[in-house]
């Protein structure tokens, strides 16, 4: 049976995301103006159109636009205790393999 309330999940999510991102440029605008406008001499304060471009360019220029991050929320050093714990489970065959494998993709390089 379908939820009810499924074909609004994306138009919350949406909403959602125009919240977050109206939130983030105000707060870089009202940062801008109350530290650097004030303290510096010859800085204009920003309009939220110039915070929001200077979002989105900082974005840009620091990670691009992917979301999540690059471990997909896994704790750290979680990838080496897979291949770990891999390596334990393998016969003596197959790690003779494995490094033999490992030395011919390493000479290639």
């Amino acid at each position: 049976m379908r939820h009810l309330n499924a074909p609004y999940r994306g138009l919350r999510l949406l909403l959602l995301f125009l919240a977050f991102i109206t939130a983030a440029s105000a707060a870089v605008m009202w940062l801008w103006n109350a530290v650097l406008a004030a303290a510096v001499d010859g800085i204009r304060p920003l309009s939220y159109w110039q915070a929001l471009g200077l979002l989105v360019l900082a974005r840009l220029l620091v990670g691009g636009f992917r979301f999540g991050s690059p471990n997909s929320g896994r704790r750290p050093g979680h990838k080496a205790a897979y291949f770990r714990e891999k390596w334990m489970h393998m016969t003596p065959e197959e790690r003779l393999r494995f490094k033999e494998a490992w030395k011919e993709r390493c000479a290639k390089r």
